[in-house]
């Protein structure tokens, strides 16, 4: 397996410490827009690594730089504005992809909080037949959200319930990130572009009666307990992946996910919004063309940086209602945690990132040793959830089960 790794941020960084622990690939090509990024990522690790520049927007420029190395797979870890040059470039390279967030949506042009538009991923799906009739296999959406979400799903199905009224993905964190005098700050741990468009966004869900809908930003607000030691954290209707990708492979009555926000970082959103930053339509200051959301991105600290002087846990989730093998009504949550520090001291990079980033590589190996296999524009629900779940407790970070009282 020679692998091209497209973009060398904190979750492309984060990917490569991991991978660099494992044998199951024979080389990754870590390729940046800013090729002294990728220098520096692979000139911490062994022979197997090497660094190149890549146009991340240049569908040609992909598949050129597949073909230069040989390429068999292909690992999207920028932003998902990028996401259809560099699925198309592996696609035309004859190799296979893998990506952690899908195409972009479009909100309904009239009913923007009551009906779909473009959905996540409608640009992939689109092409599925073709994927599979090449026999190249797009992995889709196979982060922690997606992705271990959506294990947790197929888990869930197979060998915990019997019939499923709701697949909830819950995401909530006690993070802290302080400045030079510990105080805190406002630093968002993750891409603050992507932060952007799934939470302003009109939220996605799913019901089998009525398909997918959609309603106003950070609707339904609730309360819920996460485990080891994080506590309540109020969460609220976000646009994500998995209310896409879940009802395709997993019979569900309902499909949701829910991110613990806090109320600090909602008001920001609200205000950019109000204020025309989350936009990426450039506009011309002072001679210069820019669009806001760049420059909002671009102007806090880099979620790569911040894990030094950030503390708490973050936990990724699935809260799955319905009735047990048994018959009877469960309620159940399917999670995983990660300490920052933890993994500050063993890896160096900080826990949302790292949470995100451990996944692929897990799944990279499952498909380098056949364990999953397929062909198609493919969910992580496609495959067994075991051997997966297996082999991320073998990476050293296991996954937990919490049984909470049934509803109703």
């Amino acid at each position: 397996m020679k692998i091209l790794l497209v973009g060398a941020g904190g979750v492309g960084g984060a990917f490569t410490a991991i991978a660099a622990r494992r044998d199951f690939f024979e080389a990754i090509v870590i390729a940046d827009y800013d090729e002294a990024k990728a220098q520096h990522a692979a000139g911490a690790l062994d022979e197997r690594f090497t660094a190149a520049k890549i146009d991340a927007s240049s569908a040609e420029a992909v598949t050129a730089l597949c073909r230069e190395h040989g390429i068999t797979h292909v690992m999207n870890a920028v932003d998902p504005v990028f996401n259809m040059p560099i699925f198309d470039g592996a696609f035309a390279a004859g190799a296979d992809y893998l990506d952690m967030a899908m195409s972009l949506s479009k909100p309904h042009p009239e009913a923007p909080y009551e009906k779909v538009g473009v959905m996540l991923g409608d640009e992939q799906f689109a092409v599925a037949e073709e994927w599979e009739a090449a026999g190249r296999l797009a992995l889709v959406g196979m982060g922690v959200e997606p992705g271990l979400s959506d294990v947790f799903a197929r888990y869930a199905a197979d060998h915990l319930f019997s019939e499923i009224d709701e697949l909830g993905t819950r995401d909530g964190a006690n993070l802290v990130v302080t400045d030079d005098d510990g105080n805190e700050i406002f630093a968002p741990s993750f891409s603050m572009w992507t932060t952007i468009e799934e939470c302003l966004n009109p939220p996605v869900i799913w019901e089998k009666e009525r398909g997918w809908f959609t309603t106003p930003p950070f609707s339904e607000p609730e309360v819920f307990d996460f485990p080891e030691g994080i506590g309540p954290v109020e969460c609220v209707n976000v646009e994500h992946e998995e209310v896409l990708l879940m009802p395709r492979w997993v019979d569900c009555k309902r499909a949701t996910f829910k991110y613990g926000l806090g109320d600090e970082f909602i008001t920001i959103l609200k205000v950019l919004h109000t204020l025309g930053l989350d936009s990426t339509e450039k506009v011309r200051v002072k001679g210069v063309e820019v669009s806001p959301r760049d420059v909002v991105a671009a102007v806090l600290p880099d979620p790569a940086t911040v894990g030094p002087r950030m503390k708490g846990k973050t936990c990724a989730g699935l809260w799955v209602t319905g009735k047990g093998k048994d018959g009877e009504k469960r309620s159940t949550y399917l999670y995983h945690v990660v300490d920052n520090e933890t993994v500050m001291a063993d890896y160096g990079h900080q826990c949302v990132v790292w949470q995100t980033a451990i996944n692929p590589v897990v799944a990279l190996e499952l498909i380098a040793t056949g364990v999953w296999s397929g062909a198609g524009v493919l969910g992580p629900e496609a495959f067994d959830a075991v051997p997966f779940l297996d082999l991320l407790t073998a990476y050293g970070s296991p996954w937990g089960q919490q049984e909470l009282a049934p509803q109703g």
